[in-house]
């Protein structure tokens, strides 16, 4: 029997995140869509104004006998910039920031814990700025969206596996 666990992640476009975190043995299914706002039901054409509050978010459902909500933190912090204010690649904008959104106290802690060794690592050209805030609602995006890069392979992403040094630096303790 299978057990499903879901995390939420943002770190810029959520194209790139979904396909590269997709392939991870272990993750089930993933949406992308929009959490960390205020409005209700918001569409692309209301985040991409920045106004909403919203992130680009990535839901993950995954398997933790597979792969563990600290993996998947691993990961995450080796696909994107963390040490950026509202920013991946081209992409700028608050929707665009870097944020955990958890849904336990043990999901916070983990992402603190790994927070301050990405940190210590000393490996980005600054400290974390990553959010770390309790998940609220998450708002599906427009089917357009969903799986984009497995659609369309050459559209365009901003993430990209960095050296594995990082999983390296979080993996010694």
């Amino acid at each position: 029997m299978t057990t499903t666990a879901t995390a939420i992640f943002a770190g810029g476009c959520f194209w790139g995140m979904e396909d590269l975190i997709r392939k991870l043995p272990g993750v089930q299914d993933t949406e992308v869509g929009y959490t960390g706002g205020a409005m209700e039901n918001p569409t692309y054409n209301d985040v991409k104004t920045g106004a909403t509050g919203h992130a680009e978010s990535l839901l993950i459902r995954y398997d933790p006998a597979v792969i563990s909500y600290e993996q998947l933190l691993r990961v995450f912090f080796q696909i994107h910039d963390p040490s950026t204010v509202n920013r991946q690649g081209n992409d700028r904008g608050s929707q665009y920031r870097s944020a955990i959104f958890y849904a336990s106290e043990e999901e916070r802690d983990l992402a603190h814990s790994v927070i301050e060794r990405v940190n210590a690592s000393g490996k980005w050209p600054g400290p974390v700025v990553t959010e770390v805030v309790p998940q609220g609602k998450f708002y599906v995006a427009e089917d357009f969206h969903q799986d984009y890069l497995e659609r369309i392979p050459h559209g365009y992403t901003c993430h990209y596996v960095r050296p594995e040094w990082v999983l390296e630096e979080l993996a010694a303790e």
